[in-house]
């Protein structure tokens, strides 16, 4: 009889394909996968381990399980990814619930621990992080018209408050010729968005080929047919060059939103983070960018209560938001986490931080009605996700999944995720469009 196994994916959406490659090799071993935690012979929590919020997240998923557990509604728990790593020990210790531990280095080995952990043996197992990103298949957990594509595992930037080098090891591309591949894939079984995504991805190639082929990998994606968006996340400020700028210029597939986080502004907490550049460079490039990239959504994310963070710098913060008006940013209040040079340094209480980090957030979300009004009476492409009930919703280029607004809207026909239409954008509300859709011949299916 097969074993029965559930996966709780949490975290980023770099953890997001990790945890759908596991699965894909727990089915390829015989194993059924169903969708929830209960009535299973194994649940496996991929957890994320970055800040606290998120060691809390996952640590209440994992007590949820063992709840279920302890009702006989589960048999075994085994956790990985980035928790486990970072608390190898102290979660076997603190949660006895758990069966087993797997680390960053030791995804591809799940079968293994999966066997050992249902035949009644703990299992502690932590690979190298440095090892070369292992080729698997996936098993897609995003609706069928999106995917996210990682093209590079761990991090080469040892910013100061950042653990994930220590979790995820250095930064290794991909072989070109394998994410190609994948991205080939992805488009036959129907993928029309492709979001590319690892670390940073501006680096990529730089380990493999000794040169930046973050934009050549972008061409050849762009010659993929079924795709119709691609987009470019977590792309570090200082190593945009001219051929990058002018591929996501020129590209019509290239969707006009790029991600590139920031933490600060102010030169003294950029060095002492251990960031390149300076407030200086931020402002040139931003100004680069919308020169060069006609509609250009930028998306950020901050971190308010850094070491080395008064008033001042605080202040000199919100003037730099308020003068470029960045259409996506995301705030989040420092987290001193242990083993990062960051957390030996002084900084402002939580309390304060995260004050700082709700005033930014109401600042930003003058900029946002400031954007979605000027949208009013545009017609934009929008890529259908569902119908609520309601009305239909979706995105448009300026929307990530998960992380940015949606466009709700009416429609005459029958509609299916996936499908792209042209909407007239009537108003706004919630920081959400609100549209109808346009007759045009140039909607597709």
């Amino acid at each position: 009889m097969k074993h029965t196994v559930s996966f709780i994916s949490l975290g980023c959406a770099k953890n997001q394909v990790d945890c759908e490659q596991m699965m894909y090799l727990m089915a390829q071993a015989g194993y059924e996968i169903r969708p929830e935690p209960e009535n299973v012979d194994l649940v496996i929590v991929n957890t994320c381990g970055f800040i606290d919020a998120a060691k809390s997240e996952a640590i209440d998923h994992i007590l949820a399980v063992g709840q279920k557990k302890a009702e006989g509604l589960v048999g075994k728990i085994l956790v990985t990814g980035c928790l486990a790593q970072r608390y190898q020990q102290e979660i076997l210790t603190e949660l006895p619930e758990v069966d087993g531990v797997l680390g960053t280095g030791s995804y591809y080995d799940v079968v293994a621990a999966a066997e050992q952990v249902l035949s009644g043996r703990a299992v502690q197992e932590f690979g190298s992080i440095h090892a070369p990103v292992e080729e698997t298949g996936r098993i897609l957990t995003t609706p069928a018209h999106y995917s996210y594509l990682k093209i590079a595992e761990g991090c080469d930037n040892h910013c100061a408050f950042c653990v994930i080098p220590k979790l995820r090891g250095k930064y290794r591309s991909r072989k070109f010729e394998d994410v190609v591949s994948e991205a080939e894939r992805l488009a036959e079984n129907g993928t029309k968005e492709l979001i590319v995504v690892a670390q940073d991805t501006s680096r990529y190639g730089l380990d493999l080929y000794g040169k930046r082929m973050l934009a050549e990998l972008l061409r050849r994606l762009c010659q993929i047919d079924g795709l119709h968006w691609i987009r470019v996340h977590y792309t570090y400020p200082d190593e945009f060059t001219d051929e990058l700028i002018d591929t996501v210029a020129e590209e019509p597939k290239i969707v006009k939103y790029l991600d590139i986080p920031i933490q600060h502004v102010n030169d003294g907490i950029l060095k002492k983070m251990n960031r390149r550049g300076n407030k200086a460079y931020l402002e040139a490039l931003f100004a680069k960018l919308r020169a060069q990239i006609p509609g250009l959504v930028l998306r950020t994310s901050l971190i308010a209560g850094l070491p080395g963070e008064g008033e001042a710098e605080f202040e000199e913060l919100c003037g730099f938001l308020r003068r470029q008006k960045l259409e996506r940013v995301g705030a989040f209040a420092f987290s001193p986490e242990e083993g990062t040079p960051a957390a030996k340094m002084d900084y402002p209480d939580s309390e304060v931080a995260q004050r700082r980090a709700d005033l930014i957030v109401e600042l930003q979300s003058d900029v946002l009605d400031a954007y979605n009004a000027s949208h009013f009476d545009e017609t934009m492409e929008v890529l259908v996700e569902d119908w609520d009930g309601n009305a239909y919703y979706g995105r448009t280029y300026a929307d990530s999944p998960g992380i940015d607004g949606l466009v709700r809207f009416e429609s005459e026909r029958e509609l299916r995720p996936g499908d792209f239409v042209q909407v007239v954008i009537l108003g706004a509300e919630d920081g959400d469009l609100i549209g109808r859709e346009v007759e045009s011949n140039d909607n597709r299916k």
